[in-house]
């Protein structure tokens, strides 16, 4: 693993950079591979960013879009990961309906839509059971209590390591998210990360010794790049 940390000076630069670097991911992957497999992160942190996004010119045919985690909601709820992305973004480009792949949330079980998603995910990628695909570029972004995506403290979740979507708990509300196994199979993953609330967490994630069932966000180890983009709020006691 290649571990990069930046950081910006406010969060307008964070943004910046992290268009840079998101176009940059994936030009490259459709460059080498022909396509760009792409998980995005919710929350508000990165709407500006998937906003920047829209008036890219790239190649959209090529770019599947993944989602790293989902609340169980409907795809119209105000809530919705997918309904943000799309909104802020996916709508707005000439991005084939094919290559956008939502997690589903409609079965009333979300242990079946997990199931459901894995072997859409393993049919995609052709997988075999007991394999992890390679994504190219995963979005996360963290809370103030160190999880992502939707692998929170002290969660059934984060123990799940022999399939790629579970389901995560968030005050006994049900999410589906990536596992960890998932995530840390990916070419590049990318934190995008503000606010001065975040820092008590940063600082146990970035230490040499911590709980990982505690910060789920220090289980995050990639094979391939892990990046942490952070403003000057959130990473000010990482400076060098």
């Amino acid at each position: 693993m290649k571990k990069l940390i930046e950081v910006l000076s406010d969060k307008s630069a964070l943004i910046e950079r992290s268009l840079s670097l998101t176009v940059e991911k994936i030009t490259n992957a459709v460059e080498q591979r022909g396509k760009c497999t792409l998980a995005l992160a919710g929350g508000s942190t990165p709407k500006p960013l998937y906003e920047s996004l829209a008036k890219q010119s790239l190649p959209w045919d090529k770019i599947h879009i993944f989602w790293g985690d989902e609340r169980y909601v409907s795809p119209e709820h105000q809530d919705s990961n997918q309904r943000m992305a799309r909104q802020a973004w996916l709508n707005h480009v000439a991005i084939p309906a094919e290559n956008i792949h939502p997690m589903p949330t409609e079965a009333g079980d979300p242990a079946l839509d997990a199931q459901t998603h894995e072997a859409h995910i393993r049919e995609f990628f052709q997988v075999s059971p007991g394999e992890f695909p390679s994504l190219d570029l995963v979005l996360l972004g963290m809370g103030d209590d160190g999880h992502t995506a939707s692998l929170f403290p002290h969660t059934e979740a984060l123990k799940v390591s022999d399939r790629l979507i579970t389901v995560g708990n968030k005050d006994g509300q049900p999410r589906l998210t990536f596992t960890i196994p998932l995530i840390n199979q990916s070419h590049c993953v990318m934190f995008i990360v503000a606010g001065e609330n975040k820092r008590p967490a940063l600082a146990q994630i970035m230490a040499s010794e911590a709980d990982e069932i505690a910060y789920p966000s220090r289980s995050i180890n990639p094979q391939g790049e892990l990046w942490w983009l952070l403003d000057e709020a959130a990473g000010a006691d990482l400076k060098s």
